[in-house]
């Protein structure tokens, strides 16, 4: 009988000492791939090619694209490598704004400083629901925002979701790269952490109060849940 192929691991970009992929990270593991995780941040090196890879993942962070900061330019470059090799790419909040960045759009605070910290709704475009279509599950109504900056739609990419303040959501650049403006990997751990630990932000113009985000999680997630590991199977296939 064969062996079977092991799975190249996936590669993962954090960018704060104590960051975890949360929800991501768990089913990554659980459908049989390593995690290699890399904080440039810290120094750690970021592959010149993917060939050893399944794929990244580039999370959020409380910084922004336009900071001048060697390890952010260095980090909106390198997308350039998923994206030349075809590898499955997905950036998540911020990550979604590097990849917005690369491929030349925009990236910008809400002009009434207005955040988006809770659950906010989400409306897919055609195109957005041509591919819930091809992928089995419809999006998720509410999604969980933890950002005060947007993007707009790169050009040659497709805007997949849309919302309010900030109306780029989701969008796809060619085939298997994705940047999602809201974090479908945060655990229910990890809302009370942030809201904890980053209360400060929950003044913010726009954000909801912590009562208001765990009612919103016990509304959502169990969709939210669903669709990324939906999500994550195309997202993965033929990889």
């Amino acid at each position: 009988m064969p062996r079977q192929r092991s799975k190249a691991p996936v590669l993962i970009v954090l960018h704060q000492e104590h960051s975890t992929p949360g929800r991501v990270g768990r089913l990554l593991v659980e459908r049989g791939y390593r995690l290699d995780i890399r904080r440039p941040r810290f120094g750690d090196p970021l592959p010149g090619t993917l060939a050893e890879h399944t794929g990244a993942v580039v999370f959020g962070g409380p910084m922004s694209a336009n900071d001048p900061d060697d390890f952010i330019k260095t980090e909106i470059d390198w997308i350039g490598v998923p994206l030349k090799e075809s590898k499955p790419f997905m950036g998540l909040c911020l990550g979604a704004q590097m990849l917005a960045k690369h491929l030349g759009a925009g990236v910008w605070a809400h002009p009434e400083g207005r955040a988006e910290i809770g659950y906010y709704p989400l409306l897919p475009t055609p195109a957005g629901e041509a591919l819930s279509q091809d992928w089995g599950v419809p999006w998720p109504s509410h999604v969980y925002h933890w950002h005060r900056e947007g993007f707009d739609c790169p050009s040659g990419a497709e805007t997949l979701a849309t919302g309010d303040d900030f109306p780029t959501q989701a969008i796809r650049a060619g085939e298997r790269a994705f940047g999602l403006q809201f974090h479908p990997e945060v655990t229910h751990a990890m809302l009370c952490r942030w809201t904890v630990v980053a209360e400060e932000r929950l003044a913010t113009p726009g954000a909801q109060d912590r009562v208001r985000q765990i009612e919103g999680r016990f509304q959502h997630d169990p969709h939210v849940s669903r669709w990324l590991d939906r999500f994550l199977d195309h997202w993965l296939a033929e990889a």
